[in-house]
């Protein structure tokens, strides 16, 4: 397994802990992510799963669409928006087998959450685009779309009584954490689910509930 970041320090230690491979990578730059397949390629001889999950979000800053300097926009969207279609067009020619890829979208799609919900919004319409367009190669696109989550970019971002008024509205009444994001991401990447496709998962205590 290959752990992608900009943050030297958690990346290493990330890739220590799972007897991984730690490669610096900038998501928003096309050329780090191809170097950063053709560094998987060489150390794995193919890539088989990718999971796109790289986000500016701690410490993001709060504002308003139409008021939030034009140059964080950019950089914001650069990352969590076009960094997943940046890291898949590198990797798919390599996924000669086929493979799964999973994007990390959020409840703030369909919530109101200024340009992080309209880049959520861009990560499920890239996921069935890049479904259709994939799916010929035996690559499956899905998304993962998590409600309010107990980390610590969470924290540092979201003021304190905010996210007690969100948690107080979930069905299940609770922070998410880490751990109940796994299980959906592992089997999205598995063969149990090998006919799914294009599809946008909530594991968020119930936050959306759609039809």
């Amino acid at each position: 397994m290959v752990v992608a970041d900009v943050n030297d320090e958690a990346g290493r230690a990330v890739a220590e802990s799972i007897g991984g491979r730690y490669v610096r990578t900038d998501v928003a730059d096309p050329e780090s992510a191809s170097a950063l397949a053709a560094a998987v390629v060489d150390d794995r001889g193919s890539i088989d799963l990718l999971v796109n999950n790289a986000a500016i979000y701690g410490g993001m800053k709060l504002d308003f669409l139409i008021t939030v300097p034009w140059d964080y926009y950019k950089k914001f969207m650069a990352v969590n928006l076009d960094g997943a279609l940046n890291v898949t067009r590198a990797c798919y020619p390599h996924m000669t087998g086929g493979g799964a890829v999973v994007n990390q979208s959020s409840t703030a799609a369909w919530l109101y959450s200024g340009f992080y919900g309209l880049a959520k919004v861009g990560i499920n319409g890239l996921t069935q685009q890049l479904a259709v367009e994939l799916g010929g190669q035996g690559i499956r696109v899905n998304a993962i779309a998590p409600g309010p989550i107990d980390t610590e970019a969470t924290r540092s971002t979201t003021p304190k009584e905010m996210v007690d008024d969100i948690v107080g509205k979930l069905p299940i009444k609770r922070f998410g954490t880490p751990d109940d994001l796994v299980g959906m991401c592992l089997f999205l990447l598995s063969d149990e689910a090998s006919w799914i496709t294009g599809q946008i998962f909530n594991v968020d205590g119930g936050q959306v509930i759609r039809s």
